[in-house]
């Protein structure tokens, strides 16, 4: 049978980039990989990202939004089709907005459960989560981490001691919020990613998974959380990094998670991934000419404001 992991996480916690590290590990095991990223929009960056891991062997393949029936079939389509392919380990990175649930549901049908056995879940959580989350964010990280096996802390090395210890005490108390038994300690690994040894993603490879209950709410479906895409645009590196910093401090835009995309830069691209936390930029060899935006009741006329003349999708 076929192994399968889900890497889940809060919206924009950094579930790509740890998902590259650990298929990267598989992939020096002698492991064959298939990678579904599983979105809810239209476009998705992160697909981008992956492209070093296609060149190496993986297979990435993309499930891309519509209603609820029809985002089921299509992954459950691919899933048939990567089992059919006899793969040693396929990779599941969902949207920041999946219901985990919906994983287990999909694997314990025919014929997925004769295929796939459900190896790990593993959660990824910001070090510098946000304190004020609203309380059906605090839901959303609840449903992410819940089941999780092991915890992945992104960004610890911009994080204090005490901010790391604010985080895994936010990640509890809201777990108590929400009725859930579970309480996060060392299943936590708060280090920088750069320092993950080959035992870290031994660990990580086979740390399974929980099964806990919580209470359910359908913030996910019917919830403000969402996003926006603008394509095409007419900016340089310098007005977009600008831009974003402008978006992420005017209130009247709601709350944003997340900006992250890409503009033509020469023979390269420029990438931006932006927060409340600061602004991340450089180039790489790979993108598209397209800005995401990820968030929590989401103000479109505020925020077309900001993009003039531009292709808006969302």
């Amino acid at each position: 049978m076929t192994k399968i992991d889900l890497i889940t996480g809060f919206l924009g916690s950094g579930k790509t980039t740890f998902l590259k590290l650990y298929a990267g590990w598989l992939l020096d095991q002698g492991l064959r990989i298939g990678i579904i990223e599983n979105d809810f929009g239209a476009v998705n960056v992160d697909m981008l990202l992956l492209h070093d891991l296609e060149m190496r062997g993986a297979s990435t393949e993309m499930v891309i939004g519509g209603d609820i029936d029809c985002y089921r079939r299509r992954f459950r389509t691919k899933l048939i089709a990567l089992g059919m392919q006899g793969y040693d380990r396929v990779l599941i990175e969902p949207s920041g907005i999946y219901d985990v649930d919906e994983f287990f549901d999909a694997l314990y049908e025919e014929p997925l459960s004769r295929w796939y056995e459900i190896g790990n879940v593993i959660a990824v959580a910001d070090a510098k989560l946000e304190e004020d989350l609203s309380r059906d964010a605090d839901y959303l990280l609840v449903s992410q981490l819940a089941d999780a096996g092991r915890v992945v802390l992104s960004r610890t090395q911009e994080a204090a001691p005490e901010q790391i210890s604010r985080t895994i005490a936010h990640i509890n108390r809201a777990m108590e919020q929400f009725g859930c038994r579970r309480r996060f300690g060392g299943e936590v690994i708060a280090r920088d990613w750069k320092d993950l040894t080959d035992e870290d993603f031994r660990d990580l490879a086979g740390c399974g998974y929980r099964a806990e209950d919580h209470i359910k709410l359908q913030v996910v479906r019917e919830g403000g959380f969402g996003s926006l895409y603008y394509m095409d645009l007419a900016m340089t590196p310098a007005t977009l990094t600008e831009t974003a910093r402008k978006l992420l401090e005017d209130p009247d835009c709601g709350s944003i998670f997340r900006i992250k995309g890409f503009l033509p830069d020469g023979d390269a691209w420029f990438e931006i991934n932006a927060s409340h936390d600061g602004i991340r930029t450089g180039q790489t060899g790979q993108g598209q000419n397209v800005v995401i935006l990820v968030g929590e009741n989401l103000k479109k006329d505020r925020i077309d404001s900001y993009f003039p003349e531009t292709e808006m999708k969302g």
